[in-house]
């Protein structure tokens, strides 16, 4: 199965947002780039060179965004039962070893780097932190295989 074509409505939203801010920079960037023109020889005017690679790089964003949006699948979480971890679902763990605590949200690949709620660290579901907790009920201990070695995270809470 492929987790990586998932994401929530919420993640949704923010790629929706990410892509309207890019367009509305974007004509600020095309007039740099004009006004920079007008200063003379392209080839040593760094005003010039700095807006068109500001130009490449929304471009890239935006085309980049929209072609990951057309082929994401929004999963409405709002329906899912509390029972178990689940994508889009967030919970409480305690790390066994260090006894510290942490809120988890398992979102898609595609949200990791959208803000989240304060004290709430995103997870994608394609990593090893989301692929320990998911399944896992209250009380139930997840065993992570992360690069730095197995970590064991008891499920406290589920929301």
């Amino acid at each position: 199965m492929d987790n990586s074509q998932y994401i929530t409505k919420h993640g949704m939203d923010q790629l929706q947002r990410r892509i309207h801010e890019l367009m509305t920079e974007r004509p600020e960037v095309v007039k740099a780039v004009a006004i920079a023109r007008e200063f003379g020889d392209l080839s040593e005017n760094a005003e010039y060179k700095a807006a068109k690679e500001r130009q490449r790089s929304i471009d890239h964003e935006i085309d980049h965004l929209r072609r990951r949006a057309a082929h994401l699948k929004v999963i409405d979480c709002s329906v899912f039962p509390k029972d178990v971890v689940r994508f889009g679902l967030t919970c409480k763990t305690r790390d066994n070893d260090s006894s510290e605590e942490q809120w988890y949200h398992v979102v898609g690949v595609d949200e990791i780097n959208f803000p989240e709620e304060e004290g709430i660290m995103a997870v994608s579901i394609a990593s090893p932190i989301g692929k320990g907790l998911l399944g896992k009920k209250i009380g139930e201990v997840a065993l992570i295989h992360a690069p730095m070695g197995v970590r064991q995270f008891e499920i406290l809470e589920i929301k």
